[in-house]
């Protein structure tokens, strides 16, 4: 059935009674009409507490996520980098692999160490020398070396090199975590002074090519020849040989004698071309000349010998017929004819020479 909300209200309030109206009754009822207001209020609602067992397990778990987060049992291996697991100072010869790896504190450790391609620098630049491990960056100052006559030279060169990932442990076990310090800093400096010590600082320029080949054969060597090979060598930059001042000017003095002597034998090798050219322009038209007078010579020759007696009375008549021809057009010519009757024979016209008779009187 529905509930009617006045009615409920109604008889609520029956049931209820004034402090007023309960204190003009008397004091002895004043106890228990105050006991009857407080039962119409609700009462509070109860918690069921958990038990000592369960209490103390809830402790347990706070204190574990609370040591967990003081002490950090526990460390993240990056990409590039393998872990270094130590138990009271011996070293796991199996390196860890990227990843969360838990140890005991005050038991174990755990050190990552860098595998990426690591630079050391060797340079004169006017920079602060540093050493960022982390970062596999090593700047220190260019290598100083006497040459093989005592005179000061300074070298600049980059190594870039890499630990072995397999053999960290037994590389910072053997070496520590300042490897660098042991193996490429001090090995490098000495196999450079050993190289380039040998050479005289005037050829330095000119075998760069062969020291750094030297250099960078020497340092594998020596890397090769250490324990579980530690390090492995990516290259060898020689990036420069800063000379003496003296030597520097030496060297141009050279190059600039040396261009004027190139330039010298250039002049000397284009003359002797051009004479050359020259020369054998007039042997080419001598010998066009020999060869033209030899043709003609032998084409003298040949009609000499062409010519014979036969041939030469054929001439002679075919000549004659032409004189005839001539006489029977102009009578008045006059015709002498050689001794032997041998051709060339001599015409005159008598009637040209009365006219230049005529003409002179």
């Amino acid at each position: 059935m529905p509930i009617d909300l006045n009615e409920h209200l109604k008889q609520k309030n029956k049931n209820y009674k004034p402090q007023n109206e309960n204190s003009n009754n008397g004091g002895g009822n004043n106890g228990n009409n105050r006991n009857r207001g407080f039962q119409n209020y609700p009462k509070m609602p109860s918690f069921n507490l958990p038990s000592g067992k369960k209490m103390a397990t809830l402790y347990v778990v706070i204190i574990l996520i609370a040591l967990l987060f003081l002490l950090k049992p526990f460390t993240i291996i990056n990409s590039g980098e393998v872990g270094v697991k130590i138990t009271t100072g011996e070293f796991d010869p199996t390196p860890l692999q990227p990843g969360i790896h838990f140890f005991i504190p005050g038991v174990q450790r755990i050190i990552p160490v860098n595998t990426k391609v690591r630079i050391a620098e060797f340079t004169s630049a006017e920079t602060q020398n540093f050493r960022n491990i982390d970062e596999g960056s090593i700047r220190d100052k260019a290598i100083s070396v006497l040459d093989s006559r005592g005179l000061s030279v300074s070298v600049e060169l980059a190594v870039q090199y890499r630990l072995d990932p397999l053999g960290v442990p037994q590389t910072i076990a053997t070496w520590g975590q300042n490897w660098e310090e042991r193996i490429i800093i001090p090995v490098i400096r000495e196999i450079v002074r050993n190289v380039v010590g040998s050479f005289p600082a005037e050829e330095l320029p000119t075998k760069r090519n062969e020291i750094a080949t030297l250099i960078d054969q020497r340092f594998r060597e020596n890397i090769n020849s250490l324990e579980n090979r530690p390090v492995q060598l990516e290259s060898i930059q020689l990036t420069e040989i800063v000379l003496p001042i003296a030597i520097k000017e030496q060297i141009e003095r050279v190059q600039v004698a040396r261009q004027e002597a190139e330039r010298a034998r250039y002049e000397v090798e284009r003359a002797r071309q051009e004479a050359e050219k020259q020369a054998a322009l007039a042997k080419g038209a001598a010998d066009a000349t020999i060869i033209q007078a030899d043709a003609q010579a032998k084409a003298n020759k040949i009609i000499s010998q062409s010519l014979n007696n036969s041939l030469l009375q054929l001439r002679q008549i075919e000549v004659q017929g032409k004189f005839n021809e001539a006489l029977q057009n102009n009578r008045d010519a006059k015709i002498f004819l050689t001794p032997g009757g041998s051709t060339p024979n001599i015409w005159l016209d008598s009637k040209d020479l009365q006219k230049s008779s005529s003409i002179g009187k």
